[in-house]
């Protein structure tokens, strides 16, 4: 893969994924490894330690060993999110408390989250899909519209601090625009003037 001209690599970024049993392969193995030829820290984060079931569409594909269980994972580590899809994944992700503050501290923070297929259904439950635009896999358009969001059919939507694309074989358009997204938000990341820690507030006990 090759990177843009002048444009920075994700070198040390730390991106998390969440997944479980019944991931779409092809949506968690592609982008991931997009992102660390890109020099990414990729860690992937699910419910239960091990290996998690992949599959392509019906079909068991390979088991993929995970790095981190949602209970040590901590979101503020992070600098984005990669959210792959799957029903059966999606399913049951969107129901997890963890899942769901895990997704609310990214995106709160203006962090990157990138999203494919059914995962939208986990942006959806974490109540963050008012007012934004997204694509997803097609048989889950209505409920993103009767959660306030509006609905394209497209290989790739960028809305702000989010991409999201429909189905595997939007996954070549997927990753060259979450790639991008990552990359404009490392860069703003880096320009940042330095904090001024006598100046910074101080939260609240």
């Amino acid at each position: 893969m090759q990177m843009h001209q002048n444009s920075p690599e994700l070198r040390h970024m730390k991106i998390a994924v969440l997944a479980t049993d019944g991931v779409e392969e092809a949506e968690l193995a592609q982008p991931v490894e997009a992102l660390r030829q890109a020099g990414a820290d990729v860690t992937i984060c699910a419910p239960h330690a091990g290996k998690i079931q992949a599959f392509n569409h019906l079909t068991p594909g390979d088991a993929i060993p995970i790095d981190l269980t949602l209970d040590e994972a901590q979101p503020e580590q992070y600098a984005a999110l990669l959210l792959p899809g799957g029903a059966l994944n999606a399913d049951f992700m969107r129901m997890e408390s963890q899942v769901r503050n895990f997704i609310r501290t990214i995106h709160d923070a203006g962090k990157p989250i990138a999203m494919i297929c059914h995962a939208p259904w986990e942006f959806i439950s974490a109540g963050l899909a008012r007012g934004r635009t997204l694509t997803s896999y097609h048989t889950i358009q209505d409920d993103l519209r009767n959660a306030g969001a509006t609905w394209v059919d497209q290989d790739v939507v960028v809305d702000g601090n989010l991409v999201s694309s429909r189905q595997p074989a939007d996954i070549p358009a997927f990753n060259r625009e979450m790639l991008a997204l990552f990359e404009r938000a490392m860069v703003s990341q880096i320009d940042l003037p330095p904090l001024d820690l006598d100046d910074a507030p101080h939260p609240e006990c």
